[in-house]
């Protein structure tokens, strides 16, 4: 198995891709039922994706199956959720708005759900490190999180 390289900077490579568009081998599309997605870029410690997002449309709660990384807003508003559980203590979930230019970094335990609550589309870069292989989605319950379904790559996107 191959070591990867935790000092890799997902938001600068996020970043890069998402001020090269002229080099991106797609252009954005949008779909009407929901997201798009297409992967831009592979190498051995990380993977890029571009994803686009109408209004209303958004994520469940996930994770990204011990991956780290993280996205840029190329255009348009999202906001994301995060949710903290606390032995003892109800789930809190936070949101934060990100416009155009926005990113963030998460680690390799992030639960969140990203949504376009805005009136218009929205454009983003993600970066994952090491390449996604499963996502987990969750449901919010009174005391914890609920996993519903593990995700394999290549099988369920």
């Amino acid at each position: 198995m191959t070591a990867v390289d935790t000092r890799i900077d997902h938001l600068a490579l996020a970043n890069r891709f998402a001020a090269a568009p002229d080099e991106w081998p797609v252009a954005p599309r949008f779909n009407p039922v929901d997201r798009w997605y297409h992967r831009l870029h592979v190498a051995d410690d990380h993977e890029v994706w571009l994803l686009t997002w109408l209004p209303g449309q958004g994520t469940e709660w996930h994770d990204h199956g011990g991956s780290a990384g993280a996205f840029h807003v190329f255009s348009g508003t999202l906001t994301e959720d995060t949710v903290a559980v606390a032995e003892g203590h109800a789930p809190r979930v936070t949101s934060r708005e990100l416009g155009e230019g926005a990113g963030r970094r998460f680690g390799t335990h992030h639960v969140h759900r990203m949504t376009n609550r805005s009136p218009l589309p929205a454009v983003s870069v993600h970066v994952y490190g090491p390449a996604l292989t499963t996502m987990t989605k969750y449901r919010i319950g009174a005391a914890s999180l609920e996993v519903l379904t593990v995700e394999r790559a290549g099988a369920q996107w």
